[in-house]
């Protein structure tokens, strides 16, 4: 048994066993559970492991931890497991000052990582090494069942969330991040709520971005249009202060591929009982819809709030999963190279960063979009470009792209983690996949 263990703030304390036995036995406890005997069976298994490393230096806390964690699993105790992580994730909130977990609001982003994590604890599914697991043993088309699951239930949440406010708001707002799937999960939040008797008129917003003539470069001529100022919000107000008062309105049409807008998509008129729905990465950013008062609107977050840990007990960036999505949806949409993507991501994180993730707080609903089962085929997609990717971001001399290489490099070691996964007929037609994919049942 190890005689010293490392606590966070570096101190070197004595090791002791019991820790681990008691840590145990409360989380057990607070799932119904009396029996010590598990908890000492975990303490042993920990041990064990400790032992079994040729490491002259002590353990951390973190890394006891995650054996503990381990061990609770590999012996079936599920619950126990998620009372562990939580009592792991409360201490660390003490320590930081920072609400307890299980006292927080329900907008505050803790709580649904409470939910993915006992997920993730549920489906055997809570790192790589364990993904990898479900696809070598045949098991990941139940995966893609399971993940499509906990998305249906997070659409169900957050429809009875609007539902309950139904009678005062006149403009959902769907926000959050680049490809957190905003598109799609508007898309179901309109039909979801036109099945309990409701109409709700869509405003895509990605039709109001000015010529890219007028958009501002940077020294590689790169364009930022990821704030909210590359959007035309006078005229959005505009149109939401119209449609509010029943006016109809002209959609203007964005093309992508030439950068301009040309024409109009089509027209709105919100009618007795409608409802407008749109979905925007700065839906939150309160010039966009400053022409509405706040008691008329329902805001909702949305996010890939990923719970997958990596071999050195990291958890995945949710910022990665994103690019991953982005980098397909512009190879396939938008005429735009997966590197050329990944070099402009550091524009998508900065605006992030500074207009969206900063006003997570407003939200009345926060979405988990995260689908666990999406990573094989991304490096089915992406895989065999990186190495080419990331050699170019290496030779390229310009500071931003020191970004990029972080990024790419960090994405590649995730892939080769993880085997790739090439039948996406697994994917259902409207799975919010398919929004990055391709062959959606939705017509975008």
């Amino acid at each position: 048994m190890p005689k010293k263990i490392i606590k966070r703030n570096g101190s070197i304390v004595p090791f002791r066993r019991e820790k681990i036995t008691e840590a145990v036995y409360a989380a057990a406890v607070a799932v119904g559970g009396r029996d010590r005997n598990p908890a000492e069976q975990v303490a042993t298994d920990v041990i064990s492991r400790l032992e079994s490393v040729e490491d002259d230096g002590y353990p951390t806390v973190e890394e006891v931890q995650d054996l503990v964690e381990k061990s609770l699993i590999e012996r079936g105790h599920a619950k126990t497991a998620k009372a562990y992580i939580i009592y792991r994730y409360e201490h660390q909130l003490k320590r930081e000052g920072r609400e307890s977990l299980t006292y927080s609001s329900d907008n505050i982003p803790y709580r649904k990582l409470w939910q993915a994590l006992s997920w993730g604890v549920d489906q055997g599914c809570c790192s790589l090494a364990e993904l990898s697991e479900i696809i070598e043993e045949g098991r990941y088309e139940i995966l893609v069942r399971a993940s499509e699951d906990f998305y249906a239930h997070e659409l169900r949440e957050a429809c009875e969330c609007i539902l309950e406010k139904i009678g005062d708001i006149r403009l959902v707002i769907v926000s959050g991040p680049s490809s957190s799937g905003k598109t799609t999960t508007t898309l179901k939040i309109s039909h979801t709520l036109q099945e309990k008797g409701y109409r709700f008129v869509t405003l895509n917003v990605d039709h109001y971005f000015f010529n890219l003539d007028d958009q501002p470069k940077d020294a590689t001529g790169d364009y930022d249009y990821e704030t909210p100022q590359a959007l035309d919000l006078d005229l959005i107000n505009d149109h939401l202060k119209n449609l509010a008062a029943g006016k109809k309105i002209q959609v203007p049409f964005y093309n992508f591929k030439t950068g301009n807008r040309e024409g109009i998509s089509g027209e709105l008129q919100l009618k007795k009982n409608e409802i407008l729905l749109i979905d925007s990465l700065h839906g939150m950013f309160d010039r966009m819809t400053q022409s509405l008062p706040d008691e008329k609107k329902f805001k909702l977050y949305i996010e890939t709030l990923s719970q997958l840990k990596d071999d050195d007990g990291r958890f995945i960036r949710w910022a990665d999963i994103r690019m991953l999505r982005r980098m397909v949806r512009d190879m396939q949409f938008r005429n735009y190279k997966p590197g050329q993507t990944a070099a402009h991501w550091h524009y998508v994180r900065r605006s992030e960063l500074r207009y969206i993730i900063s006003r997570i707080r407003k939200a009345h609903f926060i979405f988990n979009s995260f689908l666990p089962y999406e990573l094989p085929i991304m490096k089915h997609r992406l895989g065999g470009l990186f190495p080419e990717i990331i050699e170019g971001f290496r030779n390229e001399p310009h500071g931003d792209r020191t970004d990029a290489l972080e990024r790419t490099e960090r994405v590649m070691r995730i892939f080769s983690r993880i085997p790739e996964w090439e039948d996406e007929s697994v994917v259902p037609p409207l799975s919010l996949l398919r929004e990055f994919i391709g062959k959606s049942g939705y017509t975008y």
